[in-house]
């Protein structure tokens, strides 16, 4: 083909790519223009979190200890060769690791710098570390880099000094990932590391890291950042980005974040995408969609209504919240949280002072706050957490949710136990009845004690030990107890006792008692009396079984604590609720009264230190 046929794109060779030989760059080719039509190559677009990527100590927020330490630190030159770094997802674990190896390594604009809390970004050094290629920090995953085998591979590695940095740094996220042969492989390297090698460890699950590794490394816990702080600097991005946005609506963005900065950027990034070509920006309505949250005036209404009874307003207002795109779930979990804050304002009225409450909270939470009593919003606080675990079991989320706000308001006109038992025990009802003590009242103390509920079981308290010397067969049973679990359990269900006197017991033992029982009782009781007993098995009836007497005793009792007028009276006010046992603190460990001391008549005996009567000077006639 002739050469004037040739296409312009054909006609001259192609630029060379990238610097030549010597390190300049190319020049451009003269005969090659470039086509009128042709356009830059867009710049692809980085996220917030990666954009707004603190860079340097001073631009961390909320961590203001982390920072101080590791500034002094540095300035002391004081700083530690492991350090393991723990808090929530996206409070800035792995970036701060990321800052200390540049300071670490940082030689500063003129080469010549040392270690600083406040590396230069301009350096070989750090530009190198900035761009992930250093060949002396290494960044792994533990997750994917679990085994022995990795971390012997890095035992190795650390034998062999920096290629070019001062520090060969390892940053190691989500340490505890590590196996447990993976862990023990590095305790040796991690208590003595070379001069010239530092480890960063960042993990989410600080628990499951073993102690031996923790108490090698010098630790930090990021907290989560506050709310306000978390507003304030997602204000600062939507005004270096250009986006108008709400107060509210950053507040909303906030609260979601829980704390987690990458979170927040995350919620804020997609927002300002809804609201692209918006003249106003992010709005407050355009997060509410996005997060499937309710409004929270509707979140005031739901919970006044509620607390009212209102089961009307209630289904309407949820009607209204399902038609804005609220999710049932979400609209329990911020009910829940509202019911929390107005617990706070109840019960510490100087938090109403606080600036940073919401013009909603401190207006209306406060007046709601003012009517309602802390036992009633811990109660609404009991059944809205109990219903967010049934909404998402559910196969209806609505329906769910519908049913407990339902509950909570057929709730709201009946009184907590606490008021009703005030309000029956003012009204004179009887609280003795001859025989037994009064249930339902204050703890501590003697007497019994009806529980009424969902089958509440309070197990009797431990009777006081029992003398070496026992003064009855229900004492004799104790000394059993713990030393001879098998023989305790055959002489409380299979064991009649037909006659006790100090040193000499008579039982009858049924069929499921062992053959040895008496020698075994005749053993145990010598070696913790000291004395000899003689045990002597009877064919006589004898009395029950302790097992026997406690359950006799046991249905007695609870049948006279149902029928006490207390305890109707609160079985009528709450349907449903049963009274199934009861605990009475004067009875002992075995579920028995105690049993009565024989009285004492005086000694049989004249004392050894009595002196002798002298029989010549008795009279019969002056006996009395």
């Amino acid at each position: 083909m002739p050469s004037d046929l040739l296409p312009d794109s054909l006609d001259q060779p192609p630029p060379p790519e990238g610097p030549g030989l010597f390190g300049e760059e190319p020049a451009p080719a003269a005969a090659a223009p470039a086509p009128a039509a042709a356009e830059a190559p867009a710049t692809p677009y980085r996220v917030l979190a990666r954009k707004y990527r603190p860079q340097t100590f001073a631009d961390l927020i909320g961590q203001e200890a982390l920072v101080r330490t590791l500034r002094n630190a540095f300035a002391q030159n004081r700083v530690a060769h492991a350090f393991m770094l723990t808090g929530v997802r996206g409070v800035g674990k792995t970036t701060t690791a990321r800052i200390i190896a540049r300071a670490l390594n940082c030689v500063g604009p003129d080469g010549n710098g040392g270690p600083t809390a406040d590396p230069c970004g301009v350096c070989p050094e750090c530009q190198a570390i900035l761009a992930d290629r250093h060949p002396d920090v290494l960044e792994l995953d533990a997750a994917s880099n679990n085994g022995v085998d990795n971390i012997r591979e890095l035992r190795e590695a650390v034998r062999y000094r920096p290629a070019r940095a001062r520090f060969k740094v390892y940053i190691l996220d989500e340490v505890h990932m590590l196996s447990t042969a993976a862990f023990n492989a590095l305790l040796k390297t991690l208590e003595e590391p070379p001069p010239q090698v530092k480890f960063l460890f960042a993990t989410t699950e600080i628990r499951k890291v073993p102690t031996t590794i923790l108490s090698r490394c010098q630790r930090f816990d990021l907290r989560r950042v506050p709310q306000e702080q978390l507003r304030a600097h997602f204000a600062r991005i939507a005004e270096a980005e250009a986006v108008p946005a709400s107060e509210e609506a950053l507040a909303m963005v906030a609260r979601a974040a829980d704390g987690s900065v990458r979170d927040g950027l995350s919620l804020l990034d997609q927002a300002i995408a809804q609201a692209a070509g918006s003249p106003e920006g992010v709005q407050a309505n355009l997060v509410r969609d996005m997060l499937g949250l309710a409004d929270r005036g509707l979140l005031f209404d739901l919970l006044e209504a509620t607390f009212q009874g209102d089961i009307a307003a209630v289904l309407a207002a949820m009607d209204r919240g399902h038609e804005r795109g609220a999710d049932p779930g979400v609209v329990l979990a911020d009910l829940l949280d509202l019911t929390h804050t107005l617990t706070r304002l109840r019960a510490v009225p100087a938090l109403r002072q606080d600036p940073a409450l919401p013009e909603a909270e401190r207006v209306r939470g406060v007046a709601l706050a003012e009517k309602l009593s802390v036992p009633v919003l811990g109660r609404a606080w009991q059944v809205l957490l109990k219903g967010i675990s049934e909404v998402a079991e559910a196969p209806d989320r609505r329906a769910a949710a519908e049913m407990v706000l339902i509950r909570l308001a057929h709730l709201a006109d009946m009184p907590t136990p606490g008021d009703l038992v005030k309000r029956l025990t003012e009204g004179g009802a009887s609280l003795a009845q001859p025989g037994m003590a009064q249930p339902g009242l204050a703890p501590g103390g003697g007497g019994s004690r009806a529980m009424a509920g969902g089958g509440a079981v309070m197990a009797a308290e431990p009777a006081p030990a029992a003398p070496p010397q026992p003064r009855n067969f229900r004492e004799v049973v104790a000394l059993a107890s713990g030393r001879a679990p098998m023989l305790h359990a055959h002489l409380l269900h299979h064991t009649h006792l037909v006659g006790f006197a100090p040193g000499r017991i008579e039982l009858r033992q049924t069929e499921n008692a062992p053959r040895d029982l008496a020698a075994q009782l005749s053993r145990l009781l010598q070696e913790q009396t000291g004395s000899r007993w003689t045990i002597s098995l009877s064919n006589a009836p004898g009395e029950p079984t302790i097992a026997e007497q406690r359950s006799h005793v046991a249905s007695e009792r609870l049948e006279m604590a149902k029928a006490h007028p207390l305890v109707q009276s609160i079985l009528l006010a709450f349907p449903g609720a049963q009274v199934e046992a009861l605990r009475d603190d004067s009875l002992d460990e075995y579920g028995l009264p105690p049993i009565p001391e024989a009285p004492d008549d005086g000694p049989d005996f004249a004392p050894p230190d009595a002196e002798p009567a002298d029989l010549d000077d008795f009279d019969p006639s002056d006996s009395t």
